[in-house]
């Protein structure tokens, strides 16, 4: 599938202004794909399809979760994770996406997981740092991404946790595993 047959297939999924978002997330993942020696196709694909269920109505999206028996806990939290695994399953059933790598990088582009692959980490960090974001500390996780794709990573995935802890709301358990996972990691080295 090419650029343009995605976007427009995305295009219909989305409001203008996620779509500006998702064009953004798209020429940054290029950029740090490039730069870190990602194939660029692939994560062209994921950045494209990242928020395809980001609309969806909550009780599809909970029918899907229960129906595909994915993660029950994801119930538990904040309905605004569930648009990333319900994306990659509707991706998959509806766009006919069918690279794994891909789908894991729409997958985990919210809640992440311990072990993201280089794909991962730029969808999960092309999401975050992509140009229409404007939140405290953003322009400090650009400059990161430049020179490490970890350190931005890591940079990113801490001020999200802080963001949320500041606003007394609970942390997916894959994300506190992912952080763990990435600093015991780097602790070995």
């Amino acid at each position: 599938m090419n650029r343009e047959q995605a976007l427009l297939i995305v295009k219909e999924q989305l409001t203008e202004q996620r779509y500006v978002h998702t064009i953004g997330v798209m020429g940054t993942a290029i950029e740090l794909a490039k730069r870190y020696d990602e194939d660029t196709e692939k994560a062209e694909l994921a950045a494209i399809f990242h928020d395809y269920a980001k609309f969806r109505p909550k009780e599809e999206m909970k029918q899907i979760i229960i129906d595909q028996k994915m993660d029950k806990t994801l119930l538990a939290f904040h309905s605004e994770l569930w648009h990333a695994p319900v994306g990659a399953y509707l991706v998959e059933k509806e766009a006919g996406i069918k690279d794994q790598a891909v789908l894991n990088a729409i997958k985990y582009h919210t809640s992440g997981k311990p072990g993201m692959s280089k794909l991962e980490k730029i969808i999960y960090l092309a999401d975050y740092i992509e140009p229409g974001r404007t939140f405290p500390g953003v322009d400090e996780v650009r400059e990161l991404a430049m020179i490490s794709l970890d350190d931005a990573f890591i940079k990113s995935v801490k001020n999200t946790i802080s963001f949320l802890m500041s606003r007394n709301q609970s942390v997916f358990p894959a994300t506190f595993e992912m952080y763990n996972s990435f600093v015991m990691k780097t602790e070995v080295e």
